[in-house]
């Protein structure tokens, strides 16, 4: 038998099973020299594992109002040191606690403007303690004094005494006649040689402390400061005032008495009065109160006309010989 060429039979290869890695279970990857994973087909995107989603936002609709944080607010408690604030806090709810402006003119130390004035500057001290609060009160015990700006103040404010003529109005403007106080002016300064010398600022804030008629002459206090027009014509005020009244007709004893006390005027009667004959037609009146041409009135409730009437002292102050139409400076000796 013929020998038949031995045909050699080739297996195909055996498939190589991948290693398995121990921890995850995949195949195992060679690493190459630059640490590229041989094997792995270009296309293959590396594994990521995304985070998870959260839920969007949720959109407020349009026009609602945003809310502001809230802060809480710290409870309020009033200071307890003795500074002004805590002096008019403790002061506000007594109940007889007063306005310092108003114990300030009761006092005699200005007038209420004024105080108003000098307690916005911080020029009072109420106990010790400095004032600044327009309104603040004070209980009526409380000692109040001024700062050396309110004393200077003070210091410069004149008080002008006036021999008013006839024909001149005291206080306010009437149609066709002219107010007193035009009369102060530098050339109807009656001067000694220690009166000081007029300034335009001296016509600032210059009042009538009284009134006094447009058809009397005499004495006419004008002043800037509010301590002497309280003292003059304030609701307390204690200051007497001297008249000189020329009359015609005739008085006996009971109109007498009647003058000095007994007579109403308006429905209100009159404070006593203190009224003598000085000589055949001439009358010496001492008044407290100044009612509006109270002289006048009073005469002819007992049947007595006045063609006379002449002021010739205020208080402790005397027109003495001051010329009719001049006028001089209150002196610092001379008090009302």
């Amino acid at each position: 038998m013929a020998d038949l060429p031995r045909k050699t039979l080739r297996l195909p290869p055996k498939e190589k099973t991948p290693e398995v890695a121990p921890a995850t279970g995949l195949p195992k990857r060679t690493l190459g020299s630059f640490g590229v994973q041989k094997g792995r087909d270009a296309s293959e995107k590396p594994l990521t594992i995304a985070p998870p989603k959260r839920p969007p936002p949720q959109q407020k609709p349009r026009g609602t109002p945003s809310r502001a944080p809230v802060i809480a607010k710290r409870a309020f408690s009033p200071r307890t040191s003795n500074s002004p604030s805590s002096v008019t806090l403790q002061n506000q709810t007594s109940p007889t606690a007063v306005r310092i402006s108003k114990l300030m003119a009761e006092r005699g130390l200005c007038s209420r403007r004024e105080a108003d004035t000098y307690i916005e500057r911080g020029w009072v001290f109420v106990d010790g303690e400095r004032i600044s609060e327009l309104g603040a009160r004070a209980e009526p015990s409380a000692q109040i004094k001024l700062d050396k700006g309110a004393l200077a103040v003070l210091a410069q404010q004149m008080t002008v005494l006036l021999h008013k003529p006839i024909g001149y109005v005291s206080g306010q403007p009437e149609p066709g006649f002219t107010p007193a106080v035009t009369l102060v002016l530098p050339e109807n300064q009656y001067r000694t040689l220690d009166t000081p010398v007029f300034h335009a600022s001296h016509l600032k804030g210059l009042a009538p402390a009284g009134r006094l008629d447009i058809d009397s002459t005499g004495l006419l206090v004008l002043t800037q400061d509010g301590r002497v027009a309280r003292q003059l014509i304030g609701e307390n005020s204690t200051i007497d005032k001297e008249y000189l009244v020329r009359v015609e007709g005739q008085l006996d004893a009971r109109g007498l008495a009647l003058l000095n006390y007994g007579l109403s005027l308006d429905e209100r009667k009159l404070k006593p009065a203190k009224v003598e004959w000085l000589n055949e037609d001439q009358l010496r009146f001492v008044l407290t109160e100044g009612r509006k041409r109270q002289i006048r009135r009073m005469c002819e409730l007992v049947g007595l006309r006045v063609i006379g009437l002449k002021r010739v002292r205020i208080g402790r102050v005397k027109l003495a010989d001051l010329p009719i139409g001049q006028w001089r400076f209150l002196r610092q000796d001379e008090m009302f």
